[in-house]
Parts: C-alpha cells; structure tokens; sequence
C-alpha cells in the first residue's frame, strides 16, 4: 500500500499508520519465543502488558488526532487525550511498582500464617504440658477450699466396687451350685460374676442409700419416715448378713478351727451375730469416714438435680485457671484471623490492581475515541473502584460532549 503511493498521500499515510512498521517487531520481541527461560519470564511480567497498551494508546491517539477535525470541543477533546496519555504512563509506572509490592505483601500474608501456625502449636503444647498441673492444682483446691465433697464420692464408689468385689469372688461357689440344680446345667464362673458383681454393686450402693435417706429424716425429725425407713433399713440388713456377710463369716470357719485345735463349733447364731457386727463395723465406720457426705451427692446426681458448689452464680476458679490459657488463645485466634483476613485482600488487591491500572488506561484511550470521555478514573485505589465498572460504561454510552460557550 505504501509502495504503490507517493507523494502526499504516502506522507500522510505513513504518519498516521506508522506502528504498523514495527507493532509486529515489537510484539515478536516481547513475547520471547526463543529466548532463554531467565529473560523471556521477565519480559512477560514487566513488559508484555504495558507493550501492548502501548501499541493501543498509538493507534487510538492517531485515530483521535484525526477525528479531532470533525468534533466539536477540540481543545478540550485533545487535553483528554494527553490526560489519557498521562495516566498510561502512571499506570504503567504503577503496575512496575505493584509487582514488587505484591511480592512484599504475600510474603507478609505468609509470614502471618506461618506465626498462626507456631502459635497455636505452641499453645496446644503448653495446654498438654501443663495440664496435669492444672489438674492437681485444681483437685487441691478442692480439698482445701469448701464445694462438692469429690474425695467422699470417689472414697464411696471406690468402696462399693471393693465390697462388691469381695461379696462376688465369696458368694461365687454357692450361686453357681444354685443356677446349676435349677437349670440342670453345668454354668461357668465367667457367666455368673459378671451379673452377680452388678448386683450386689447395686445391693451396696443402695445400702448407703438408705442409710442416708434415714439420716435426713431423722435430722427433719420426721418419724413417720424415720420408722418407715428403718424397716427397710432392717430388711436391707437381714438381705445382707443372710445372703453376703454370713458367705464371709463361713469362708473363715477353717481359720478359726485352726487356731482353736479343731473344737471350734460357731453354729447359726454364732455365724448371724459375727455377720451383723461385721456388717455393723463395715457400713459405720465407711459411713461416718466418707459414705455420710459422698451419698447425698450420688443420690443427687442420680436424681438429675445437679451438683452446685460454691456460692449461686460464682464461677469457680480452677475452672477459669484451667481454661485461660485455651480461652486467651481463641480470642488471639479470632483477631488474628481477622487481620489474616485483611492481609488476604491486600493480597488479592495488590494482584489485581496493577495489571488493571495498565488495563484501564488501554481501555480509556478507546472510550475516549468512542464517547469522548473516559470509562475509569485513574489510578485505582481499591477494588472496590474497578466494582461499578458497568455502571461507568452505561454513564460513558449516553454521554456526550458538551461545547463551551464562544468555542467551535
């Protein structure tokens, strides 16, 4: 086209089509088919994109420059388009620096997940090191400081087990010889001292139990209950020696004739009365030691009414000294999450509002040569800016140059 002209016209022709001399060149060059992966990846980075916004404001600037003939506002139609070409170069300039900047904030976004990271490490740490001692500290608290009588408890089922225990392995051998004539079959220990350890767990637990019910009817001084109480405290005693203590007194017999050159005779109410003194002996003194203050709290928790200690509406102390280190750290978790929160959009700001700064001022050049006017206002700050972009671009479709007064 250019050979076949000359003259005027190939002057005119060359000054307002010149990119075309070297667009091509350019592009080859920027891109960087063949050279070395050390060069090539910094000429995408850096200059690939503002190359070609380049290329854009060249070809739009001379469409614009011959255009300019035919509008009206002129003057202020070519102050836009320096304007414009203004802010190609900001952005431009902008886009270089935000790369360096992005690389600066991601590597701070790391750092902060990093240090999240140790942190909340270190802190289960501690939590695992110094719980035991949590714990200790809290049980002496306990011991030491008025509340729910935990030692009684634990002394009260601790004893019960025992006691079952002992009441299974000696009225073993009779409960097997008794479900073996009546089911005619020959049974295992295994099968039985499962269930009978059960029950007379049960047996026990509730001894203590009506033990204590009578206690508080008789500091109520309630009679009736005293004496309704004490009859089934009676039958609980006859069930027990009969049935437990009596096995016990038995399995000792030998021990006594042993020691008595084998003319020991105890005979029925000799085996009763050692039954109910030692059944006497057991449950006073397991009473009075720690069945009388850890009964009322199992009772209490069966009941599903609860345990308080302290004062109504204290919290107590070893619990918020066994979570304040925990409780510490999820609050530090929280506001660190929220500032990892904010980091992470600085992140994504500082990836997105370079390349759209260099974006922008391209696609300013053409709404310039198209509406007159550009689309964004640069440079970008946020981005939330770039968000009403369709907005803008609906603004920019019906807009129209407006002439001043007095100019052509």
């Amino acid at each position: 086209m250019f050979e076949s002209s000359n003259g005027i016209t190939k002057f005119i022709l060359t000054a307002f089509l010149y990119p075309v001399f070297f667009q091509e060149t350019l592009l080859k060059w920027l891109w960087g088919a063949g050279d070395a992966l050390g060069w090539r990846v910094p000429k995408l980075l850096f200059l690939l994109m503002p190359g070609g916004a380049l290329l854009i404001a060249l070809w739009v600037t001379n469409f614009c420059v011959l255009a300019s003939i035919f509008r009206q506002k002129r003057k202020e139609f070519l102050v836009a388009l320096l304007m414009t070409w203004w802010d190609l170069g900001r952005a431009v300039l902008a886009f270089w620096a935000g790369m360096f900047h992005f690389v600066f904030v991601f590597f701070m976004y790391l750092y902060a997940v990093a240090r999240l990271a140790v942190l909340g490490v270190w802190t289960l740490l501690t939590d695992l090191f110094l719980l035991p001692l949590r714990v200790i500290r809290a049980i002496g608290d306990n011991m030491l400081s008025p509340g729910t009588p935990w030692i009684a408890v634990a002394l009260t089922v601790f004893w019960s087990l025992l006691e079952a225990t002992i009441f299974t392995y000696v009225t073993t051998p009779l409960v097997l010889d008794t479900f073996s004539n009546m089911t005619g079959k020959d049974l295992t220990e295994a099968m039985v001292r499962v269930p009978l350890f059960l029950f007379l767990l049960f047996i026990v637990l509730g001894s203590y139990a009506v033990l204590s019910t009578w206690t508080e009817n008789m500091k109520a001084k309630n009679i009736g209950g005293m004496i309704k109480i004490g009859l089934i405290e009676v039958v609980v005693l006859f069930v027990e020696v009969m049935f437990l203590y009596r096995e016990f007194v038995d399995a000792l017999v030998p021990w006594f004739a042993q020691h008595s050159g084998g003319k020991f005779e105890m005979g029925i109410v000799g085996t009763l009365s050692i039954a109910g003194l030692a059944w006497f002996g057991v449950r006073g003194v397991s009473w009075f030691l720690f069945a009388s203050h850890g009964t009322p709290t199992l009772m209490s928790m069966i009941r599903g009414a609860g345990v308080q200690s302290g004062k109504k509406g204290e919290k107590p102390k070893e619990e918020a000294e066994a979570l304040a280190i925990t409780l510490a750290f999820v609050q530090q978790i929280r506001d660190e999450l929220g500032e990892l929160k904010k980091q992470g959009e600085a992140v994504i700001g500082a990836f997105i509002i370079p390349p759209m700064q260099v974006i922008g001022a391209a696609i300013n050049f053409l709404t310039l040569a198209i509406a007159g006017q550009h689309l964004f206002d640069l440079p970008f700050k946020s981005i939330d800016e770039m968000a009403h972009s369709r907005t803008r671009l609906h603004t920019v479709s019906r807009a129209k140059l407006t002439t001043s007064p007095g100019e052509e």
